[in-house]
Parts: C-alpha cells; structure tokens; sequence
C-alpha cells in the first residue's frame, strides 16, 4: 500500500482543529466520571469517637429512660411538694473527657456503684437546679436566687442524699425487667476533672435530663461507660423487657401460673364467734374466766382465707386434733 503524503494545508487545518478543542489532562489518581464508585455515599469515620453502642441498645435506653424520667418527676414533686417537671433531652456516646470537660466546677459529682455491673456510674446535677431544690426542701419560698459557686456543705450533702437516693431508687425501678442493680452511692465531689473512672478516649453513653422547677431549669446527667453495660447489652435489645402493652392469655400461661401457685402457702382462719367488752373487763380477766357470746353452738363457722370469707364450716376433731369441716362456700350460698 502506497504512502499517502499530506500537503500542507491539510497540515495546518488538523493543528487548527487541535488547538480550537484541547484534551482535558488526566490527574493522578483522578477517576473517570462513568465509574460506578464515584456514585457511592461515603461516610466519615471519626477514630477519636468510635460508636462502640449500637443502635438498638441506644434505642432501648432512650425509652427506658423516657419512661424514668416520668416517674422520677413524679417522685420528686410528692418530696417537694410543688411541681417539678423531668423532661429526657439526649441520649448520646462521647468519649470520658469530653464529658468532663463539658461540667462546670464546682458541681455536685456522684460516683455511683452499680452491681452487677462493672465500675462507677456517675450522677451529675447541676448548681444551678441544686440550689433551689435544696433551698425548697429547707423551706424556702418561690423567690429564686442565684446559685452560689461554692462546693456543698455537709448539712446540704446530707439534703442531696435524699434527691440521688430517689433518682436510684427509680432507677433500680426501670432497670428490674434488665437486670436487678444494687445501686449506691460512693463518695460525693465538686471538682469532676479530679475523678477519672475511664480513661479519657474510653467511649461513655451520657443520658441527660432537664429539670424544671417554675421559672428555674437546670441538667441532671447520668454518664454509663461502655465497659459497664457491654456484658449485658443482648439484654437491652431484646424486645421482651419493654411491654407496653397486654399481651392475650393462653392456655399455657394459664397452665404455668396455676403450677407455680399450686404450692403457695395461705393463711385460713376460722372465727369461732365474736363479741364485745369493755376494756375494764378485759383487764380484769383472769385464767378461767367465761366470756359469754351470742353465737349458736350449731351455727356455722366462717373460714377466712388470705383474709377474704370463703368457706362456712363446723367444728370437730380429727385424730385427736381441733378440727373443722368445710360445709357451703359462701360463693355458693349466697350467689356470688
């Protein structure tokens, strides 16, 4: 095949062409448009907070304590007498000093134990609610003042048992259907940058609530390290232990209730008659002395179980026992 040779005006009108659209350049590392990865949503991932809680078990926090929250504002007002609304704001994971760091100092710093569970919890309340419930729980009046920024004194330590005791008291309430917790309080600080419980990267779940008292509002936070709740996670993702509603009975639970109860032990007593006399008489009585009744010697007697008339029977003996026997049930004979 022969050599086609260009001449010079074609020359120059390929160079025009060329230069009228230029190519774009390739980058490294740049990937073409048609790629189906460069559709892909990518998600960032922080190492410094890794979210250790699943979703399920923050999930299952979140209505466990919304429901604490209700009953321990419930509990809180009856102690104050006046009207203290506890409301759940977040159920969040960050990392041990994060949470510190975001405290104010002093602060009222619980370090709580919670058995079986693995090392401390800590219950944080803020100044400035603390303040005026300790000064509703001395007496005081609706007039708020501002919170002192001082550490707390032992008379209000003592005051502040008496708020931690309620909150854990309702918190053993809402964890019994997870795990039965024995909850106490260790020792009490103002200054939470001195107490580690975790190291600082160590993942927390910080469960907060506001609180508000009139025209006063302030944080409570509850901080449970990871390690704390890991053995027991399987528990709080599983469905059974938040029944909210009734499930419909069946012939096994029915079966299974009546076997348990079957040996249970119950009080019968037998009221062989009744009558009244003064209180001189019953200190004048003496051993051998008659009291007189207005009750038949053949009418029947009544049986009493676990304090609920049951039964109408008469008296006798068995193998030289005091007996009686069992005649009519009440519900029979009087149709109920």
């Amino acid at each position: 095949m022969a050599d086609e040779v260009l001449s010079q005006a074609e020359v120059e009108s390929l160079l025009s062409a060329l230069d009228a659209s230029p190519a774009k350049p390739v980058t490294a590392g740049a990937m073409p448009q048609s790629s189906p990865r460069s559709r892909e949503k990518i998600s960032p991932y922080d190492f410094k907070r890794p979210e250790r809680v699943g979703k399920d078990q923050m999930r299952a926090l979140q209505s466990l304590y919304d429901g604490f929250s209700r009953n321990f504002g419930a509990s809180l007002s009856a102690l104050l007498r006046s009207i203290i609304e506890v409301k759940l704001t977040s159920v969040d994971q960050l990392t041990y000093s994060e949470f510190v760091f975001s405290l104010e100092s002093p602060t009222c710093f619980n370090l709580v134990r919670a058995e079986p569970l693995e090392g401390h919890l800590i219950l944080d309340i803020n100044p400035s609610i603390l303040f005026p419930i300790i000064d509703r729980l001395l007496g005081g009046g609706k007039d708020t003042t501002p919170p002192a920024r001082r550490p707390l004194t032992e008379i209000e330590l003592r005051l502040v048992a008496r708020i931690t005791s309620l909150f854990l008291a309702e918190m053993k309430h809402a964890w019994e259907n997870v795990v039965q917790l024995n909850l106490s309080v260790d020792r009490v600080e103002s200054n939470p940058q001195l107490v580690q419980i975790v190291p600082p990267n160590e993942v927390i779940i910080l469960i907060s609530f506001e609180l508000a008292l009139g025209d006063v509002r302030g944080m409570i936070n509850l901080c449970i390290p990871f390690n704390a709740i890991e053995r027991v996670g399987s528990k709080l993702t599983n469905n059974s232990w938040p029944s909210y509603g009734r499930t419909g009975v069946n012939a096994e639970t029915v079966a299974a209730i009546a076997k348990r109860m079957d040996r249970s032990l119950v009080e019968m007593v037998v009221t062989l008659a009744e009558t009244t006399i003064t209180t001189e008489d019953l200190v004048g009585l003496r051993v051998g002395d008659i009291i007189t009744t207005d009750k038949d010697v053949h009418a029947p007697l009544e049986v009493a179980v676990a304090g609920v008339t049951k039964f109408e029977a008469s008296p006798g003996a068995y193998r030289g026992f005091k007996a009686v026997q069992v005649a009519t049930p009440v519900s029979e004979k009087t149709g109920r």
